[in-house]
């Protein structure tokens, strides 16, 4: 019989692998058929509205005194980090997305020792620079005129990790105060609140009736794999296994997105994602890793007094 805590590792694999999945996917969708903006209001709006009806069932409120922060982190966690993120994925790589995502924890570190006052140690000095400094050229070779990348996508996308990290500094106090649908109820209302007036222009423009069956599954998938479930599991996950833990499971994000890419340029040698994947990119993405390896992980006793 599986136990709770492997069930957990399995939920943290599966939604992020849809995640590292929905680059390629949502990329797809965008611009031809739906803009970035009508894709964020889809996301925000479905979602929030599925997790609107799960709250029925959880009778708890909030304190009056904790309902700004609520809408300051649906603000920074949904609205900005979801609308940064499709507008950043639709003008750039897919491998270029998924690997400055996973610049997020060290976005998080430096953040908390201004917010919480948490220590920077040596070892993780090094590690924001070691992660930094790839996610900063990762972010220049949108410049480049190889594959899909640009400099204005990395840029969004950049941000978007960028409001994802403060988000998780902000709600972190409330989330031993509150239960996880309550959090995630609050802050999708705020968010479709704060992304309302930018979107909707756009998602009344969109031409659904030009849609095929492929369209309307991956639509569907955007919306109900990385956004709905994905949360729902990441709430499950949450009960048996740590924050950190959780968190470590995004350097699946490029691995999926890099492999789904690879078949596709394999079987469709003149793909627009031909020169995605380079020697160089590929060593930006190392950096990161070990960046965030550094920052995350007990001082190593290279690191010891």
């Amino acid at each position: 019989m599986i136990s709770n805590k492997a069930k957990a590792h399995i939920a943290l694999l599966s939604l992020n692998t849809m995640y590292g999945a929905n680059y390629l996917i949502a990329k797809g969708l965008m611009p031809e058929k739906i803009g970035a903006s009508a894709l964020v209001f889809l996301r925000i709006g479905s979602a929030g509205l599925l997790f609107f009806i799960l709250k029925f069932f959880s009778k708890e409120n909030v304190e009056k005194k904790d309902i700004p922060r609520l809408f300051l982190c649906g603000l920074l966690g949904v609205a900005s980090n979801q609308f940064f993120s499709m507008n950043g994925l639709s003008l750039t790589s897919p491998v270029d997305a998924a690997i400055i995502v996973t610049a997020m924890p060290i976005f998080t570190i430096i953040i908390s020792y201004f917010i919480l006052k948490e220590p920077l140690t040596v070892q993780r000095i090094l590690g924001i620079f070691m992660g930094g400094s790839g996610a900063i050229l990762l972010i220049y070779l949108g410049n480049s005129a190889l594959g899909t990348g640009s400099l204005k996508g990395n840029i969004f996308i950049g941000l978007s990790a960028l409001s994802f990290a403060f988000y998780l500094v902000l709600i972190k106090p409330l989330t031993a105060k509150y239960q996880p649908i309550t959090i995630i109820f609050w802050t999708f209302l705020s968010g479709f609140i704060g992304m309302f007036p930018f979107c909707i222009d756009q998602l009344l423009d969109t031409d659904f009736t030009t849609y095929e069956t492929s369209n309307w599954i991956s639509l569907c998938y955007v919306i109900i794999g990385p956004t709905f479930l994905a949360y729902l599991l990441n709430m499950f996950a949450l009960q048996y296994v740590k924050p950190a833990v959780s968190s470590s499971y995004i350097y699946v994000h490029p691995a999926v997105a890099m492999l789904l890419v690879a078949i596709i340029t394999c079987f469709f040698p003149d793909s627009q994602y031909k020169g995605d994947i380079t020697v160089t990119k590929l060593f930006c993405c190392i950096l990161i890793f070990i960046g965030v390896y550094l920052i995350s992980t007990n001082r190593l006793k290279w690191f010891k007094k």
